[in-house]
């Protein structure tokens, strides 16, 4: 049986897909950095492009917008070091203080129920002994067998964040020149196409960049004020770093608050004090999630904010907590791609024919 031409290029471009794909899954570690550099090289383009503009060569604009987010992560780093530093050590003293008191409250409370409920307060001093003098590794080692996590994945993470920021600058040095040799090899009928998709494309992930930059900025701002409100010592420190944080979804507002709780618990050493810092991260995450990223970031974007949480929920889901990072940039992309096959499918004979459907015939033949 021989192939029409068409059925020919399908089976050939249908045989490339599986290729490609067993080739990604089998390299997916390898080429994991590589893919991240070229994100990352993707979002700071616009600064070099400016800086060059501007006479600054290539090559420094590149080292300097390199240099500037590095410094922005150190600084995130050393927000959040000292706190943690200084308020983990006071848990051996203060924590089981607290759960003594917190067992002469509910003894009483728990005895007219009939119910026996009380904290083990030794058990909990020895754990946080371990924890904080000499039995650190036998922790780690017991939480990263748990996490099934070997010493050479380890090494393999930290190779890689070395990897990512000198991949992201020889990509920003001939990034131009990348771009064009890609275009290249697109078909010259399809290039007009392709190049109109990746003009919106890029213009929907610009969008996207600005609105998240502008939830962090804004939910930084809330935290902060919040937690000096409540009268917390530690609401600049930990207030930016939860906003900060927050482009990490879920992950990055769940350390803060767990940093806040903790800040609380060893200041105010009362239930009060620490349900009001629980109150304002409550406030935060209901304004973060029903207001800012939906119309900061969903709107710009044009996805929906139900759209919004299938598509945090769905790439976590499908590809972890990568997944969760690319969820809302990707989902941007493929939105171009829908629009754009919407608006062939509307413009299709398929569509616009007018002629009705042909309908089975009441007779049968014999």
């Amino acid at each position: 049986m021989s192939l029409t031409p068409n059925q020919i290029r399908a089976a050939l471009w249908a045989a490339i897909a599986v290729v490609s794909w067993l080739l990604l899954s089998l390299l997916a570690p390898v080429l994991m950095p590589f893919l991240l550099a070229a994100v990352l090289a993707y979002a700071l383009h616009p600064l070099v492009e400016r800086l060059h503009a501007k006479r600054v060569p290539r090559w420094l604009g590149a080292g300097l917008a390199i240099a500037a987010l590095m410094l922005v992560l150190l600084a995130v780093l050393l927000l959040i070091v000292p706190v943690i530093t200084k308020q983990v050590p006071l848990l051996k003293e203060q924590v089981p203080a607290l759960l003594d008191r917190l067992n002469a409250s509910l003894l009483p409370v728990a005895a007219r129920f009939g119910i026996d409920l009380q904290v083990d307060v030794s058990l909990v001093r020895e754990w946080l002994g371990k924890l904080i003098t000499g039995h650190e590794s036998e922790l780690i080692e017991g939480l990263l067998s748990s996490l099934r996590i070997g010493g050479s994945a380890l090494a393999a993470v930290f190779g890689n964040l070395l990897l990512m920021p000198i991949v992201a600058y020889y990509l920003l040095l001939d990034w131009a020149n990348l771009v064009e040799r890609a275009k290249s090899l697109i078909p010259p009928r399809w290039r007009a196409v392709v190049q109109s998709f990746l003009d919106e494309t890029d213009e929907v992930l610009g969008q996207y960049l600005r609105g998240q930059l502008l939830v962090m900025g804004v939910l930084a701002v809330l935290y902060t004020l919040g937690l000096a409100l409540v009268g917390l010592k530690l609401a600049l420190p930990i207030g930016v770093f939860t906003g900060l944080a927050v482009f990490v979804p879920y992950l990055g507002f769940g350390l803060g608050l767990v940093l806040a709780l903790l800040a609380a618990l060893l200041q105010f050493q009362s239930l009060l004090g620490v349900a009001l810092v629980g109150g304002v991260y409550l406030v935060g995450q209901v304004i973060e999630s029903m207001y800012l990223t939906p119309r900061l970031l969903g709107e710009r974007i044009g996805l929906h904010p139900i759209a919004v949480i299938f598509a945090l929920l769905a790439f976590g889901h499908l590809f972890g907590f990568i997944g969760v990072l690319i969820a809302l940039p990707a989902s941007a992309v493929l939105l171009v791609a829908i629009r754009r096959a919407k608006h062939s499918y509307m413009g299709s004979k398929l569509y616009l024919d007018q002629s009705p459907p042909a309908t089975a015939s009441s007779k049968v033949d014999v």
